[in-house]
């Protein structure tokens, strides 16, 4: 049987879900007088895995660390709450916003707060964590299933005069109602999933599936030195016995490999570093990134010196999450930020700004800055185009713009970037000029900058352009894209995402170029070619994938085996299937870490659809729909399932269940239309595909098959005309230009052909049949 065709999330962007907590938190299962224990820094949990022994262990050996660690943000990253540990005013205040209401207050020497539950109701709930610290302080309850919940109120820990010491709701003004996934009793506020392994030291999720309950664990309650050294009992072993003191990992199973001794000397003709230092794999900016970067988790098996991409599946810089020239855009926690920066590239690292155990800056402002570049040098009028006084920018207003998230919590981008309001101009993103310059144009502040410093923009980022173009689905944007892929000085980070782009804008080129990114030493850059080639036929993915089948990195093994999950292995050699066969198992126990999620659980069912499991796959997508009868991708992935396999009135009774549910989902009143085309109710129909159209104006799928769809009722105008309306949006996509071109070689209106056929012929650039009618129309 022929696998029908699932529209579902890649594991990809069901991984990198909103992180939309601050700081996070504890173990469920634990009873209330372990819970007490843990509220004391440093203490070893019940739970605790063999080996960790907390970081109350380290205190004696390492009394300056320990004393930095203890003020850390990180040691106090989540406790109990207790009248030491809960920052906020809980004598009875009251607030409303954006229709939420809070009363905060304490009962029985708890802290409670009466907001709108689940079900929208006014309900009151007892605070059992403390999640973060500075500027703000979250409050997080736990249910009896196990699940801890992030509360949308949150307490501004500022001083008073700067805003502070206020209640307020992390969304803004935001309406956020009960049911909504953002809802603070919904999925993207679960502590379990979202925020614990960030929070916690040792964390173990232990989601029970048959149960739906989590027995979540951790070592420490907060972020202890085990959380970047790991386990510590074989370090205590080695420091009480003087014969192991040869031993270059001083106990420790594993170890972040250090970096050779640097010179940041500066040139006296730069004023910046003129060398820069070979950067060891697994080094200590893939420690941080652990949890410094928009990623999730695809191993639970951390240890300290490997890549991030052995446990974690990284972002790439993609729309949404970054601005077209990679700036931050959402909450992205700085390391692909980091990761295009110049100083990244010279082999700077985390802890060369900031203190290892304190999380605190070596200096404050630019001055830390200074360690590496001529003070003097920098801050001369020529460079700054700003007389240096105390009110003046610095390096950091200028190199390190800021966003501010959660209402109150700046966060500076770390791209380390040169400010660039001349691409303002082209492609609309922001810059630091005018981030002080409110009332001065762009054009006005790219006008200053060439005069300061002449009209070539220099710098590391120069794909916003390239990147933009891509987003619009303008061919013009292959050629660039191809040039950042193949240049191995254009930051890993852009070069798997300019990878990624190019799945949009297929050719030979493109094909060769892709190819040899399979290659690439940074893995997800490879991930990255494997998710464009996942696109072609089966057969072909094979031919193309093999050689990564073993890959080291398992980032990458698990999207090469989602890629080749529609092979048919009784038709391969028997080696090559029983090493498909093993691939198999470590991708489905890897998607597994995800099945408390209902978008964990579509990842499942299309890998399983595309072994040609169906009834597996149907069982995923329903237990989806248990955690989230809301989900509309499941039912329309489930629907499509059903309508594969003959099932269509099943299909139509899924698709109506979502709908009264979830009636604004277009992807669901598309897939409706399809199923009642197949009942031959076309007016019907027609109503699921306008419908669709006009919910998602940004898919231009939607609205091709709505005027396929009038154009078969013979509705030739409307068709026309939804076709135009969608290209006016989609002014590349192939489908339309098509359609349009047809349409107008049947009229024989050449002079509407010929415009067509030139930018259909710049889309598919191999296609010699194309190619030859646009250059008979453009000579006619």
């Amino acid at each position: 049987m022929q696998s029908p065709k699932l529209r579902v999330r890649s594991l990809f962007c069901a991984l990198l879900v909103l992180l939309l907590a601050a700081w996070a938190p504890a173990c469920l299962a634990e009873s209330a007088a372990t819970s007490a224990l843990n509220s004391d820094k440093g203490v070893l949990s019940a739970k605790a895995p063999v080996g960790y022994v907390g970081s109350s262990a380290c205190v004696s050996c390492h009394p300056s660390e320990s004393k930095a660690w203890s003020a850390s943000q990180h040691s106090k990253s989540m406790s109990v709450a207790t009248p030491a540990t809960v920052r906020a005013d809980f004598a009875g205040q009251k607030i409303e916003n954006a229709g939420s209401h809070g009363r905060f207050f304490r009962e029985d020497g708890q802290f409670k707060v009466e907001t709108e539950g689940a079900d929208g109701k006014l309900e009151t709930f007892t605070v059992s964590h403390t999640f973060g610290l500075e500027p703000l302080q979250q409050y997080l309850v736990t249910f009896s299933d196990g699940r801890v919940q992030v509360l949308p109120w949150a307490w501004d820990t500022r001083p008073k005069e700067r805003g502070g010491q206020r209640w307020f709701h992390v969304y803004g003004d935001q309406p956020i109602p009960a049911g909504d996934i953002l809802h603070w009793t919904g999925r993207q506020q679960n502590w379990n999933y979202m925020c614990a392994e960030c929070h916690s030291t040792a964390l173990h999720k232990n989601y029970d599936a048959a149960s739906n309950s989590y027995h979540t664990t951790f070592s420490e309650i907060s972020i202890g030195c085990e959380s970047c050294h790991g386990a510590g009992a074989g370090h205590l072993a080695w420091a009480k016995d003087p014969a192991r003191k040869a031993d270059k990992l001083k106990g420790f199973s594993d170890a972040v490999p250090q970096r050779p001794l640097a010179d940041w000397t500066s040139d006296p003709a730069t004023g910046s570093p003129a060398k820069g230092v070979a950067r060891p794999q697994g080094d200590v900016v893939e420690l941080c990134a652990r949890c410094h970067a928009r990623r999730g988790t695809i191993s639970e098996d951390w240890k300290p010196g490997r890549e991030l991409a052995q446990t974690h599946m990284s972002s790439l810089l993609q729309r949404g999450l970054f601005e077209a020239d990679g700036q931050m855009r959402d909450e992205v926690f700085n390391d692909q930020a980091f990761k295009q920066s110049l100083m990244y590239a010279k082999g700077v690292t985390c802890v060369d700004c900031h203190d290892p155990h304190s999380g605190k800056l070596k200096a404050e402002g630019g001055e830390i800055c200074s360690q590496c570049h001529d003070k003097q040098k920098f801050a001369d009028v020529k460079h700054a185009g700003h007389v240096a006084t105390a009110s003046s920018p610095d390096c950091v207003s200028c190199h390190m713009p800021v966003r501010t998230y959660m209402v109150v919590d700046p966060r500076h981008d770390h791209s380390f970037r040169i400010p660039r309001p001349d691409l303002t101009q082209k492609i609309g993103t922001p810059n630091a000029c005018n981030d002080c310059h409110k009332d001065k144009s762009a054009q006005w502040a790219a006008d200053a900058v060439e005069k300061w410093h002449g009209p070539v923009r220099k710098g590391l980022q120069i794909y916003g352009e390239a990147f933009k173009l891509a987003r619009e689905g303008d061919p013009d944007a292959r050629d660039r894209l191809i040039a950042f892929a193949n240049n191995l000085d254009t930051p890993a980070v852009a070069r798997g995402t300019a990878v990624l782009e190019l799945s949009a804008f297929p050719s030979a080129a493109v094909t060769e170029a892709v190819r040899q990114r399979l290659k690439d030493p940074d893995p997800m850059v490879r991930v990255a070619a494997v998710r464009n080639i996942a696109m072609q036929p089966p057969e072909e993915r094979l031919t193309r994938l093999d050689g990564l089948i073993a890959d080291p990195v398992l980032a990458v093994r698990l999207e090469v085996g989602r890629a080749l999950s529609g092979l048919q292995l009784d038709r391969l050699p028997p080696a090559q299937a029983a090493a498909l066969e093993k691939l198999f198992a470590e991708s489905e126990k890897t998607m597994r870490l995800e099945e408390d999620r209902p978008e964990g659980r579509a990842n499942l069912a299309t890998f399983f659809m595309g072994r040609q499991l169906y009834e597996q796959a149907e069982v995923e997508l329903l237990a989806g729909l248990r955690l989230d009868p809301k989900a509309s991708e499941l039912s329309v992935n489930l629907a499509d399932l059903y309508r594969g396999t003959g099932r269509d009135a099943l299909a139509v009774e899924t698709l109506q269940k979502s709908l009264a549910l979830a009636p604004d989902n277009a992807a669901a009143h598309h897939a409706l239309g399809l199923a009642l085309v197949r009942q031959k109710k076309y007016t019907e129909a027609l109503d699921q595909f306008s419908q669709a159209t006009k919910l998602a104006p940004d898919d231009a799928r939607f609205a091709y098959v709505y005027g396929v769809a009038l154009k078969s009722l013979k509705k030739s105008e409307e068709s026309r005309k939804v076709f135009l309306e969608a290209l006016a949006l989609h002014p590349y996509d192939p489908s339309l230009l098509n359609a349009l071109l047809s349409d107008a070689l049947a009229a024989g209106d050449v002079d509407a052909a010929a415009p067509l056929a030139k930018r259909l012929a710049a889309v598919r650039p191999d296609d010699e049949q194309i190619a030859r009618l646009a250059a008979k129309l453009s000579g006619h």
